[in-house]
């Protein structure tokens, strides 16, 4: 008898368990590569006329849109590891394009599967290892080719050699065609989905599918004021060197300042049918190189973004068709921003306000109220916690993110939310020749600190601070950091990013030798100015050097 009553009760709880589970809702967490805010109509900036994102705006609509949505480290791989561990970079390993989460490690789709869901990681992963931890996984192989995808499966085979491949097709056509094979056929539907739905588009190389290539050909793209207008007081001796001297060797750019690097040389072999025929830069001025590089940059990309649009209206339109859609918690988000001309700067990387700003927006109307926008200071470590909240399920301890579900019900930010994005991108002068720094968002200023070095404390650049008022300043043209007026806020400011540091766990155990310039120009008097513009000179050489012998200096962020 007693053993009857243990079964019965066992029973019940299953069947409870799984009514709850029932109940839940399904999560689609949508992460597009380098997708920035303000190529997202929604957000209303110069672009949102000529190349609107109707159902993307949707979510904003229907749903919450955040204006202080922030990566802690502008870059792919390190972003991704923030999301699926709660956790910041210097705690989950990830500090660069060598980053990876490993099998085990994998905490959002652990403990989601945990709680009842079923998982599934489908489209760019670009964590190097398995994405093992969860139920059904499709990944692109690396970073993935924008046509004739390959992917990776779980299969007999070891990992990475499990693979299927999309002939004629492009990756967006195929990740979304994944997806809803897998909604439709893969899904145990006695269970609430976790379903990571990953876009490769629009990552520079930016090519779009071919259906694309006549939208916005006749449309001259508006362009950012900064684009032109390089203010005396924008950036810092990190950033501009000792009288300048540096301008051309930091920041890759459209135009060419960069000799080293930059869109006018790069995109005019790439895409040839976005330049005049037999394309000469020789023959046109400065200001003509600019705006033809500009014009091909943002059209590419902007067709990216568009085949991302139109192909979320078709994943949306199933979820609907099969009574899912508003019982589906549906984030929308890229993996960081990107400059998009500003300050004649490419790609990402930089604390600048297009590069740390990531787009967010969620739409789940059984909870969340319609038409929020919410300027709450959220980082991508929160992303994760947040999920886990709607799904009933358990934050483990090692979570550094904070859930912001009450928020999103509410619109009320709790009394105790954090006033700063902690911001560190360590691979110095990697690729696009940014400089390692580190640095505090608050909702009116930024404060970044190029401490200038690889993670041996090695090839430095001039250190140096920079401050901006983002109210009277979005545009961070003006760096007051040494305007007198502002030197109790600089004061202030300082403390906030070392107790920032201090709550967040950047102690500098990782890498001491870095950590021991850091700390060397961290108050940054007369003689640590003197000192960096002697690095100024030295690095101005070495550059020079590094050009005349026709080196990429794509690898010196690992060594001396």
């Amino acid at each position: 008898m007693v053993r009857v009553s243990i079964a019965f009760l066992m029973a019940m709880l299953l069947v409870v368990t799984n009514v709850s589970a029932a109940k839940r809702p399904n999560i689609l967490y949508i992460m597009s590569d380098d997708h920035a805010a303000h190529a997202i109509s929604a957000y209303r900036s110069r672009l949102a006329e000529v190349a609107p994102t109707p159902n993307i705006d949707r979510l904003a609509r229907e749903g919450a849109l955040f204006t202080n949505a922030f990566c802690t480290n502008s870059i792919c791989s390190p972003s991704r590891a923030c999301v699926l561990t709660g956790q910041y970079n210097h705690i989950n390993g990830a500090f660069d394009l060598g980053g990876m989460v490993m099998p085990g490690k994998q905490m959002l789709a652990i403990e989601m599967g945990k709680a009842g869901y079923h998982t599934a990681m489908i489209g760019k992963w670009h964590l190097k290892v398995e994405p093992a931890d969860f139920n059904h996984y499709c990944v692109l192989a690396g970073q993935g080719t924008y046509f004739d995808p390959e992917f990776h499966v779980r299969g007999d085979k070891p990992w990475g050699k499990n693979t299927i491949r999309f002939d004629d097709k492009h990756s967006t056509d195929a990740i979304t065609d994944l997806t809803l094979e897998w909604l439709q056929e893969g899904w145990d539907q006695k269970k609430p989905f976790f379903l990571m739905h990953h876009y490769k588009a629009p990552h520079d190389y930016f090519d779009n599918a071919k259906r694309y290539e006549s939208y916005l050909a006749d449309v001259d793209i508006p362009e950012p004021e900064t684009l032109w207008t390089r203010d005396a007081k924008f950036g810092s001796l990190a950033t501009r060197g000792d009288n300048d001297e540096l301008i051309p060797h930091i920041g890759t750019s459209i135009g060419s300042r960069n000799p080293r690097r930059s869109y006018l040389d790069d995109l005019p072999k790439l895409y040839p049918a976005e330049f005049p025929e037999n394309f000469d830069p020789s023959k046109f001025s400065d200001e003509e190189n600019t705006r033809l590089a500009y014009n091909a940059y943002l059209k590419k990309f902007l067709r990216c973004v568009k085949g991302i649009d139109d192909n979320l209206g078709r994943l949306f339109k199933h979820l609907e068709d099969v009574g899912q859609l508003d019982n589906t918690v549906i984030i929308y988000t890229g993996d960081q921003g990107f400059m998009l001309g500003e300050h004649d700067y490419q790609d990402k990387r930089w604390m600048y306000e297009e590069s740390q700003r990531m787009p967010f927006l969620v739409r789940y109307p059984k909870t969340v109220p319609a038409g929020q926008r919410l300027d709450t200071i959220v980082e991508n470590v929160d992303f994760a916690p947040t999920m886990l909240d709607f799904a009933g399920a358990t934050i483990p301890d090692s979570v550094q993110g904070r859930s912001f579900k009450s928020l999103l019900l509410s619109g009320k930010e709790a009394s105790d939310w954090k006033q700063e994005a902690y911001y560190r991108y360590w691979m110095h002068m990697a690729h696009h020749d940014n400089p390692g720094h580190l640095g505090i968002r608050t909702k009116t200023h930024k404060l970044i600190y190029y401490y200038g070095c690889n993670y041996d404390g090695g090839y430095q650049t001039p250190p140096g601070w920079e401050l901006y008022g983002l109210i009277n300043d979005p545009q961070e043209t003006r760096n007051i950091y040494d305007d007198p007026e502002q030197a109790e806020l600089v004061v202030a400011l300082k403390a906030r990013l070392a107790a920032t540091r201090k709550r967040v766990g950047d102690d500098g155990s990782h890498f001491p030798d870095c950590e021991a310039v850091v700390q060397d120009f961290w108050d940054y008097d007369q003689a640590d100015r003197e000192k960096a513009r002697q690095i100024s000179h030295r690095y101005l050489e070495r550059r020079l050097q590094e050009l005349e012998s026709g080196t990429k200096n794509v690898r010196t962020w690992v060594g001396k």
